[in-house]
């Protein structure tokens, strides 16, 4: 069979694809040791793993250094690659979610601190408010309490966080799971391998889609 590339995510998503891939049978090398190398390959020669910073899975994927990918739904609304979605993983479970301070009474400055300008401009504007957005790369939650925003959109998964900073969720924006991309042309090339691959995961997410050669673009919530 021939060979597949897959992009997988480092961090908290990589341990909970790696569980999923133990659960379905699929073999690899331990892409959790304490290496510093990026790029693996399994025993048989099947399947070739990189690993990269999740916000660039997507873009791997697009331009085909990797036939399939791993990436968070926030990853991919904000990304807007272009690649197919193939499945719900069901794994990182996770919100978007506007939060903002407990006092926040909706009449004074219209700010938005976000990671997520694109997802956070799109909600707002389906709801027909006109706002500022501010893009962030961490600490999401500061921007209220210094008087930077008075609202965030960012990834909610306890909610601890925010509690700790006084701040409360307002809004669901979208809930969050991993999914399994593919290079649209990966797709047509590779086809059999990436079915194979696609049954296997299928199997042990318990996810009722069936494989009817229509796979999704990412395109809304």
């Amino acid at each position: 069979m021939e060979s597949i590339t897959l992009a997988l995510p480092k961090g908290r998503i990589l341990e909970d694809a790696l569980a999923l891939f133990q659960r379905a049978g699929i073999e690899g090398p331990n892409l959790l040791e304490s290496s510093r190398k990026l790029i693996f390959e399994s025993e048989d020669g099947a399947l070739r793993f990189i690993l990269a910073k999740p916000t660039d899975v997507p873009t791997y994927v697009e331009y085909g250094v990797a036939d399939l990918g791993i990436a968070g739904k926030d990853v991919l609304l904000e990304e807007q690659r272009d690649v197919y979605e193939l499945l719900d993983l069901k794994i990182s479970q996770c919100r978007m979610a506007v939060a903002g301070l407990k006092s926040y009474s909706g009449t004074y400055s219209p700010r938005i601190a976000t990671k997520y300008p694109k997802i956070a401009s799109a909600y707002f504007r389906e709801q027909g408010e006109q706002v500022d957005i501010i893009p962030l790369n961490g600490s999401i939650e500061l921007a209220p309490l210094i008087g930077l925003a008075d609202r965030i959109v960012d990834i909610v998964s306890s909610g601890q966080t925010l509690k700790e900073n006084g701040l409360v969720e307002m809004a669901t924006i979208a809930s969050i799971t991993s999914r399994l991309i593919a290079n649209p042309t990966s797709y047509r090339l590779k086809k059999k391998a990436i079915v194979s691959f696609f049954e296997k995961l299928k199997t042990v997410v318990g996810e009722e889609q069936v494989w009817n050669g229509d796979p999704v673009k990412t395109s809304t919530f």
